[in-house]
């Protein structure tokens, strides 16, 4: 199993407010003591990302492995960004977690033709979507080894 000796940094691309803080509330509780960072669409994802705008400073902006992303953002939505994401060797090493509401086909495959790492639609209750974040935990946190840090752009 992975021996990490720092907490993973993940980057959650999320537009509602409200999911955001339950994803955060369901971190703390299954007790996963990760770097959590969130950003509000596709645009924002991308300036963290390439170090652009706010997220110049690495120590405020650090190195994802995993990114959590939603499809359905303004500005640049989910599709978007994960095909800018995957079109950038420098960005193609780190892990997209789809995490949508969108549980149609198209969605789907076109998130995999994207090479997204996995698709799951966001569940309905905060318990169940605990036990999501505990299931993410178990496989991207502690059986799966991730791309070491890379040099950020």
């Amino acid at each position: 199993m992975p021996n990490r000796t720092k907490p993973v940094t993940i980057l959650v691309a999320d537009d509602d407010p409200d999911d955001r803080a339950l994803t955060r509330e369901a971190f703390d509780a299954a007790h996963l003591a990760n770097d959590l960072r969130f950003v509000e669409d596709g645009e924002e994802l991308l300036d963290y990302l390439q170090r652009r705008g706010k997220y110049t400073n690495a120590e405020a902006a650090p190195w994802p492995s995993i990114i959590l992303l939603d499809l359905n953002m303004p500005r640049m939505d989910g599709r978007e960004a994960l095909r800018a994401i995957r079109a950038d060797p420098r960005l193609r090493g780190i892990r997209v977690v789809v995490m949508t509401t969108s549980k149609a086909e198209e969605d789907i495959l076109r998130s995999y033709d994207l090479s997204a790492a996995s698709y799951i639609t966001k569940p309905v209750t905060f318990d169940a979507l605990v036990e999501v974040v505990r299931s993410i935990g178990k496989y991207w946190l502690e059986i799966v080894e991730l791309a070491p840090e890379a040099d950020a752009p």
